[in-house]
């Protein structure tokens, strides 16, 4: 590669400090969704936006592929009777629940509600469909929408009413061990997932006040946004025998005796797209991994009146070799916008890679790179175009992921004390550490001083015991480390 331009630095002032009226202006900018539509909290996909989430969920079924997951689909209406054997669970969504009540004038005999989570809706069926060990390990997956009615301020992607691209795994073991051992491979598989998506993450195990209902533990995965909140991306639930014993779902041990099954689920959703939006944007728009982009590459041929070079011609040549390479590719040839309209139009849609084709590039064979992530730009030799692609894509991702580790490390801060604490989220920046005794009223008491939510203690909790430390809010000696943030 030969650099003709410094690169230029990327401005993230606006992507941070009014990173709310930046992300409502991409979602309609970028094409991401239509927030139009007449029911609040409930969005319409466009094309750009769909083909993104639908990139990202390519990469979800590879994964339940290569973890022996077998995709299902359920429908979304549960009945009442259903919902209610599981008083713990239905608590904890009693009041976000859509019912339907009449088939047009006429009331049900059993009313209905639109599936807020599958739980209710699967183990009924489970208990259908397991009978013998031999059934265990049993693992399936479905990527459904759900509908919960949120009373708090909606936001496209991250808090609606209607979770449209909700991905949710369930599997049943036959010991706890065997569901622990799933949970370690959730884990994986959503490592794998946010490495492709240059996603880092943090992994905290929840306060009992705030698992998911009806579960064991809870353990969430969260990234931190650019106005410093965290946004759970990713859930992980061991449910030991809860939902089991509420559902009779039991197997026949080896012996011919019957035993309850141990369950977990796994959760991921649409807020995936917006932790994308998030964490790699910048002023200029969105800035997408190669791996999940809708474009990888954008050819833009820059022809000029007097040229005897078919400039147009050349670039589709250029595309053509690149789609051959198995990019994705496409070719801006509008006549009537611009150049430097079209540069904007590709930056506030993240296309990793820009390629610019002017008469000067036909006649030396050649062509101009430009990076989206750094706006790096420097000329390739035709011979060598679908390898530098490669391996300038490539780079992309690994920079997406440095810049945004460096982002996330430096936003997570522990100290000793409430007072420490508070000052440190007068800018709403980031997590927060602090040593905890472990006792509930301790910690709502620390979230109430501070204004915070505890997101839980780091995870695997081994890492996240402390010796020699006070608890910050009470005095006592301190178990674990909490952590802190101003959530979405």
């Amino acid at each position: 590669m030969e650099n003709v331009n410094k690169v230029t630095e990327v401005k993230r002032e606006r992507w941070m400090n009014e990173f709310s009226e930046w992300y409502n202006e991409m979602i309609e900018l970028a094409e991401i969704q239509d927030k139009r539509y007449p029911v609040k909290g409930m969005n319409v996909w466009l094309p750009y936006g769909l083909r993104i989430m639908r990139n990202i969920e390519n990469l979800i079924h590879m994964e339940m592929v290569r973890t022996g997951h077998n995709e299902v689909l359920f429908p979304a209406l549960i009945p009442e009777s259903e919902f209610e054997r599981e008083a713990e669970h239905i608590a904890g969504f009693h009041g976000e629940v859509l019912w339907v009540t009449h088939a047009g004038e006429r009331p049900l005999d059993v009313k209905l509600i639109l599936r807020p989570t599958s739980e209710t809706a699967m183990y009924p069926m489970f208990n259908l469909w397991i009978r013998s060990h031999a059934d265990l390990p049993f693992k399936i997956y479905q990527i459904v929408n759900v509908y919960r009615y949120e009373t708090k301020h909606t936001r496209p992607l991250i808090r609606v009413r209607e979770i449209s691209r909700f991905f949710e795994s369930h599997t049943a073991h036959d010991s706890f061990e065997d569901a622990e051992r799933q949970i370690r491979e959730d884990l994986e598989i959503f490592d794998n997932l946010a490495k492709n998506l240059a996603l880092p993450y943090i992994v905290s195990k929840r306060p009992d006040w705030d698992k998911f209902p009806g579960a064991f533990y809870s353990l969430g995965a969260e990234v931190i946004m650019p106005d410093g909140r965290t946004l759970q991306i990713g859930t992980m639930h061991h449910y030991k025998q809860n939902f089991a014993k509420a559902y009779e779902i039991t197997y026949e041990t080896e012996e011919g005796t019957h035993e309850y099954v141990h369950q977990t689920t796994f959760g991921m959703s649409e807020r995936l797209v917006a932790a994308i939006m998030g964490v790699h944007g910048d002023d200029s728009g969105l800035v997408l991994p190669p791996t999940i982009a809708p474009v990888q590459v954008v050819v833009i041929p820059i022809p000029m009146k007097e040229s005897p070079y078919d400039v147009n011609a050349y670039a589709k040549e250029i595309a053509e070799e690149l789609k051959t390479a198995g990019l994705r590719i496409h070719v801006d040839d509008r006549e009537d916008v611009r150049p430097g309209r079209k540069f904007y139009d590709w930056e506030i849609k993240g296309v990793p890679l820009r390629i610019e084709v002017g008469p000067k590039d036909v006649e030396e064979n050649q062509a101009v790179f430009a990076r989206r992530d750094t706006f790096e730009k420097f000329t390739v030799k035709r011979e060598n175009l679908v390898e530098e692609a490669r391996k300038t894509l490539d780079a992309i991702i690994e920079n997406l992921y440095d810049r945004a580790r460096e982002f996330l490390e430096t936003h997570i801060k522990r100290v000793d004390t409430l007072e420490e604490a508070k000052k440190l989220f007068e800018d709403r920046r980031g997590v927060v550490e602090l040593p905890w005794c472990g006792e509930k009223g301790c910690g709502v008491e620390m979230e109430e001083i501070l204004d915070a939510s505890m997101l839980g203690i780091p995870y695997p909790e081994e890492t996240a015991k402390i010796e020699g430390k006070k608890c910050a809010n009470c005095g006592k000696d301190a178990k674990y480390v909490a952590r802190f943030a101003r959530t979405y």
